[in-house]
């Protein structure tokens, strides 16, 4: 039976305002498994950002466990999870975090000089199809290109995981569908672990595995037996 690379036991997140409590997370258990593609589909609201930003030690759990290839997240000290983070999580977000006064191949150097086996900046940025806009800054690539750069700079340190909260959420379908499929490449050719947030219900069929959220919980997890490729999808 394979191990999964992330297990979670009934992971609660809470958040107290002091007047109302809201339940972000209620009682999730989730494996997410090595080499695979996994959608996490639901509304917004539904938690599955806070699950993310458990699994990517940017948050922690009010109660439960979340386990990263048998290690407990939340025993990890702040330092343990900077290092989690930077050695073995690759984070792409909806809008870019690009720096407006480096190059592409400068922002996604900013990763590779903290990196212990970084790709060189010029290779992670053909791998998202853009040698050709290298020394391009943000301001003069479009959004789709620039969501390419983040990409290029998550995978640049060559981590286990890849971690996406809406990737294509600030684009339209055409442009979507490039992220996609650099993204889809991405895990089929170095075999990242990649998990994909979307409220996009037409791109669960690019996925292996498909994780529904519903107020907080998964309401149910699908395999697909079989997949379309991101141009494919009927968006």
């Amino acid at each position: 039976m394979q191990q999964p690379v992330f297990h979670t036991e009934n992971i609660t997140k809470v958040y107290d305002t002091g007047e109302v409590k809201v339940f972000a997370l209620r009682g999730v258990n989730l494996d997410i498994y090595a080499g695979e593609m996994t959608v996490l589909l639901g509304s917004s609201g539904s938690g599955k950002s806070t699950l993310l930003n458990i699994l990517g030690g940017l948050d922690r759990a009010t109660e439960g466990k979340a386990f990263f290839k048998g290690a407990d997240l939340a025993t990890m000290s702040e330092r343990q999870l900077t290092a989690y983070r930077r050695k073995h999580v690759g984070f792409v977000f909806q809008f870019y975090n690009l720096v407006p006064s480096l190059t592409a191949r400068e922002n996604v150097a900013l990763v590779t000089e903290i990196s212990d086996d970084p790709m060189k900046p010029e290779e992670a940025l053909a791998r998202v199809g853009l040698t050709h806009r290298i020394d391009h800054f943000p301001a003069e690539l479009s959004g789709g290109e620039q969501q390419r750069v983040a990409i290029a700079r998550a995978i640049a340190k060559r981590p286990e995981v890849l971690l996406c909260d809406e990737p294509t959420g600030a684009l339209d379908s055409k442009t979507g569908v490039q992220v996609l499929e650099a993204l889809a490449q991405i895990n089929e050719e170095l075999g990242t672990t990649t998990a994909i947030i979307t409220h996009n219900a037409a791109i669960q069929n690019m996925a292996h595995r498909v994780v529904f959220f519903a107020d907080g919980q998964i309401s149910e997890t699908k395999v697909n037996s079989t997949r379309l490729l991101p141009h494919e999808i009927d968006w």
